[in-house]
């Protein structure tokens, strides 16, 4: 059930004052559809941050309130109540930012929806700093009440120079399709100038299914008939730090 309970969603906040208090935006829980993990997805990403500037962007966190068969497609526990999640830690933020939750404790009842404001002023500049995002969910089951940790990846911060950028070309977002898959599918947005060192797919639980050899392409098709029907990582190590995408084989 790793990366299934957490839907996020990014948005820019005015830059106000330090130690930001956000609000939870209503208009991520009306529009979510309920899809898995991160929402929207990492294409979206954090907002590109300036160095020497004071940086603000809120969290919007949303659960819902049962385990749905989009949420495990293995069905051991579908129809499970979740009875609340806790947002653990944003690990990778550059040292002068930090992040603060709308409630202390950082934890939200399934069927919330909640958020934690990034904020800080980073002094380093021309660099992507790649963002995990953790969290624990606790899920009521036939057993008992049962703990699952999940971390979320792909996120990333770039912070550019006053004049200077990170050149964009090559951080192109990736995509897969179909998704979801049966037979094959396309992963996209591979940009040569990435310099990728290394692609790999992995399950849910983090166990490696399937290794592609990067080479001088930016589109990569692979087979996937002969995966079990699941959640599927595609993780592609570069030059400029790492990237991931989901997608779903049916």
């Amino acid at each position: 059930m790793k990366k299934l309970l957490l839907s996020l969603a990014i948005v820019t906040s005015s830059a106000a004052v330090i130690a930001q208090s956000c609000s939870p935006n209503q208009v991520w829980a009306d529009t979510v559809s309920g899809g898995y993990g991160a929402y929207p997805d990492t294409i979206l990403n954090f907002p590109t941050a300036t160095v020497n500037t004071f940086y603000s962007t809120d969290l919007n966190f949303l659960v819902p309130a049962q385990v749905t068969a989009d949420l495990d497609p293995t069905g051991l526990f579908v129809g499970s109540t979740i009875n609340y999640f806790t947002v653990d830690d944003v690990v990778g933020l550059p040292a002068e930012l930090a992040y603060a939750c709308n409630v202390a404790s950082c934890q939200y009842n399934g069927g919330d929806n909640g958020c934690a404001n990034v904020y800080g002023t980073p002094v380093v500049a021309d660099v992507i700093y790649d963002i995990t995002i953790q969290i624990t969910a606790n899920v009521q089951t036939i057993l008992g009440a049962v703990n699952q940790g999940a971390e979320f990846t792909g996120y990333k911060i770039i912070v550019n120079g006053p004049t200077s950028s990170v050149p964009f070309e090559v951080i192109e977002p990736l995509t897969v399709a179909p998704n979801p898959a049966s037979n094959k599918v396309t992963l996209s947005g591979v940009n040569p100038s990435l310099k990728a060192s290394k692609i790999t797919v992995t399950d849910i639980t983090g166990k490696v299914v399937h290794t592609i050899e990067p080479g001088n392409y930016s589109n990569y098709t692979f087979d996937v008939s002969k995966l079990d029907m699941g959640i599927y990582v595609i993780n592609v190590e570069h030059a400029y730090g790492f990237d991931s995408i989901k997608f779903i084989k049916e």
